[in-house]
């Protein structure tokens, strides 16, 4: 039997056990630790939720149908690892490498891949029949076909050349990653954020990029046959102009219409208006400001008044709204991916005697939101996507939500 074959050594669980306290004194820095060696290890099918292995060596381990959730794989050596079908939901695996690693059908939502190198490589071992053999897993290489991304961080994440078929990206991170001849054959990267993203020779053709930020991205030798472009998000114009009007000239005549109680300025009606060129509107009185369908990705809105505000299907990705008060504010089919709504205000706003409107996040997307300490008497979130949304302390007395 060649050497390849007889490659993968199984552990004992006591060995195991042995290997992963070791770890953790190393990690602690405390007499009798160790750096944990696991290189070509049989780990697959095993239970490992929430362990720490930062800095760890799994070369070649075989983790296929492992669970991985929570893990910490941060700097850890995962070259030409099996990690097929594992679930790795929030697992952090900052700055590892991933490089020749099997990914295909895994499941990272909400995982941290920042400064990870997802390139191609191959494991070549010395086999005494046939010389210098390749270690393969099924299906290939460096690969990460059918793998569910969706939310991850891939900030940086180095995937020259690597290959992503029908992998869902949905609302990812992967602000300058290399893409460079990539194939994302019918990959889905709705939402996904390619800010700056370095996709020259990739493969898109019958990519799904709905929404997707493609801020500083040149597709210029890129294929994207076939792919879906509708409501990309590109770079800001540089100056933004409402009937003739500057828009910092119409959100200043609103602020005056809001301080005088309607006496001096002038209610805006701003849909589908780009605000990027104003930068910051933090700490602005813009009560009852109609403004469906605009552009507020990463903007700071810090404090902001917004009360009785109709934001529906607005685009606040990123968005700065700590401390805002939504009191009353439609932001039905917003997109909040990501928005920081700590301490925001977002009950019912009262508009007469015993009469109050509620704030209506009906459909929004407020996938990894973070509504730390909110007030959210009884708003309304209604079909809206709350998945891995920080609600600590979020105040959620009568809200509507789904289940």
């Amino acid at each position: 039997m060649s050497a390849v074959a007889n490659l993968h050594r199984p552990l004992e669980p006591q060995a195991l056990k042995r290997t992963l306290e070791a770890h953790r004194r190393y990690l602690a820095h405390r007499t009798g630790g160790r750096r944990a060696n696991l290189a070509y290890a049989d780990l697959s099918g095993l239970k490992l939720e929430g362990l720490d292995l930062s800095d760890a060596d799994l070369t070649g381990a075989r983790l296929s149908g492992a669970m991985l959730a929570g893990v910490k794989f941060d700097r850890a050596i995962l070259f030409g690892a099996d990690l097929r079908d594992t679930d790795l939901r929030k697992a952090s695996l900052s700055k590892a490498d991933l490089r020749g690693a099997s990914l295909r059908g895994a499941n990272l939502a909400g995982a941290n891949l920042a400064g990870c190198d997802l390139r191609e490589g191959r494991i070549a071992l010395q086999d005494r029949t046939e010389g210098f053999r390749y270690l393969d897993h099924a299906g290939g290489p460096g690969e990460l076909n059918f793998a569910v991304l969706t939310g991850a961080d891939l900030t940086g994440a180095q995937m020259t050349g690597a290959s992503a078929l029908a992998t869902d990206f949905t609302d990812a991170n992967l602000t300058d990653a290399q893409l460079g001849g990539a194939r994302l054959i019918k990959a889905k990267l709705d939402g996904a954020n390619l800010t700056g993203a370095q996709v020259a020779g990739a493969d898109l053709s019958g990519a799904s990029l709905r929404r997707a930020i493609l801020i500083r991205v040149d597709f210029s030798f890129a294929t994207v046959e076939g792919a879906d472009l509708s409501n990309v998000l590109r770079a800001p114009p540089a100056v933004v102009y409402v009937d003739d009007r500057p828009l910092g000239e119409v959100l200043a005549a609103h602020e005056a219409f809001c301080a005088s109680g309607g006496r001096t300025g002038l209610a805006a009606r701003l849909a589908d208006i780009d605000f990027r060129p104003v930068v910051t509107l933090k700490r602005r009185k813009l009560s009852g400001l109609i403004a469906p369908g605009s552009v507020l990705f990463g903007m700071n809105l810090e404090g902001v008044e917004l009360q009785g505000a109709d934001l529906s299907r607005c685009d606040l990705r990123g968005a700065n709204l700590r401390m805002a008060d939504l009191r009353g504010a439609r932001l039905i089919d917003a997109q909040l991916t990501r928005a920081d709504l700590r301490g925001a205000m977002l009950g019912p706003l009262e508009i007469g005697q015993g009469r109050f409107i509620r704030a209506d996040f009906s459909r929004a997307n407020l996938r990894q939101a973070d509504l730390r300490r909110a007030f959210a008497l009884r708003a309304r979130f209604l079909e809206a996507d709350l998945s891995d949304a920080k609600l600590d302390g979020c105040v959620l007395t009568d809200a509507e939500l789904d289940g």
